[in-house]
Formats: structure tokens, sequence, C-alpha cells
């Protein structure tokens, strides 16, 4: 998994409230050296936000993006740090160096957003370190339940695109709020869908871009492998 680091938004000055960046340092698990060293700025430009001496950057969206949070709880727009798992993060930002961090498996492994077989060639996998905080936002279940996997195609846009990396927690697997979006299984093409009940007890498998049809699974037709409980995107 390559990293990308985020431009900037050279034309944009945000303002941050100081007492929200500390909470949400404190919240990841991260000292300045180490947000700096994330964002790619120097250390001292940390401690002057800080400290309120500066009170404006343009590395705002990248600031929250590594601290797990949105720009809007770091503006003092919002009192609700938390950063929703359908909001696309950086890839840069999941990997921070000296944090408290976990491996998670990376599967060489597409999961089509309309559908790909997975089972016609080897699937290779890499552990790749992120940080615990980060991954904390998203789930609580134990590491070794989440897995990454790639996107494929274009039924599920606009919340989910072609090539974005996918978190999948494969401790939860039985469908019960119906805004969630899951990794399943059908007649051996792996998917990425939305998921209903239907009637007389099938599974309803639905697609968010309206030019591709709805399907039906009966029983044993369909497996859950997952819920999708976060997206990372490169920029």
């Amino acid at each position: 998994m390559n990293c990308y680091s985020v431009p900037y938004n050279r034309s944009v000055m945000w303002e941050i409230v100081p007492e929200n960046l500390i909470a949400a340092m404190q919240r990841a698990g991260m000292n300045q050296s180490q947000l700096a060293s994330a964002v790619g700025v120097k250390q001292p430009s940390i401690g002057r936000l800080i400290s309120g001496e500066t009170k404006t950057t343009r590395a705002l969206d990248q600031i929250a993006a590594v601290l797990g949070t949105s720009a809007a709880y770091l503006k003092g727009q919002t009192d609700d740090p938390q950063r929703a798992a359908s909001e696309p993060m950086p890839l840069a930002a999941v990997a921070v160096p000296n944090a408290d961090m976990v491996e998670i498996a990376e599967f060489n492994l597409a999961y089509g957003l309309g559908g790909t077989y997975i089972h016609d060639a080897p699937v290779q996998q890499v552990l790749r370190p992120f940080s615990r905080a980060w991954v904390r936002q998203f789930t609580q279940s134990p590491i070794e339940q989440l897995f990454w996997a790639t996107s494929s195609g274009t039924s599920m846009m606009p919340a989910i695109l072609d090539s974005d990396i996918l978190l999948i927690d494969t401790g939860q697997q039985t469908p019960r709020m119906w805004d969630h979006v899951w990794a399943i299984e059908m007649h051996g093409l792996g998917m990425i869908k939305a998921l209903r009940p239907g009637k007389e007890g099938a599974m309803r498998i639905l697609s968010l871009n309206p030019d591709y049809p709805e399907e039906v699974a009966y029983d044993g037709e369909m497996n859950v492998i997952g819920r999708v409980v976060a997206i990372v995107r490169k920029i």
C-alpha cells in the first residue's frame, strides 16, 4: 500500500481552536513531534498552533485526517470529535510513525462494487501498521478480525469510488442497521453492497448508484464477510 501526501490548499487558511487540537492529539495518542512528522511540517509549527501563537494553517485537513477527527471539530464548529466512517480519509493519514501501532492484514483482493470473482487467483497477505487510536474510532472488534481490501467498479458511487481502500470488520456479520455497507460473497462473486430485508426471508442487495439494478438473495445464496467500517482514498 503506497502512501500519498495530501496537497495543501494554498488559497485557504483555517483557524484552529487550540483546546480542540490538544484534545484530538490526546485521543490519538500523539505528541507534537509525531503529529508534525505525519503531517510533514516542523514540530515548532504544531507547537505554535497548540499555544495559540499561530491560529491558522493550510494543513488543516491533513491534521484532522492524521488525528482521526474532522476539520469542523478543530475549527470549533462542532463539539463532536468523531470523524464519520463514511468520510474518506487521505491514505497518508493512516500510517502514523511512532504512535501506538497495530498490524492489520491487507489482501491483494479487489471487491467488485458490482461483483468480482474472488476465488480465481491466490490471495497474498501483507501486514500493515496503523495507529490503534485511528482504528478504534471505527470498530472495537479484535484487530485479527479486520482486513483491508480494494474496491473495484462504480456501483456504490458516490460513497465508494473505484480503487478506494476499505477497512472490513469480519466481527460484524449480521445486518441490523440498514445504512451500513457490507462485504458479501454471492455465487463466487465478492461485492460491496447495501443490504435490506426482503419478503419471505430474502435479502435485497442494493447499489447506491441508481444505474445498477437491485438483486435479491435467498437462504444460502449469500455470505456476509463483514461490514465496511472505514474508507480510505488516495488523493
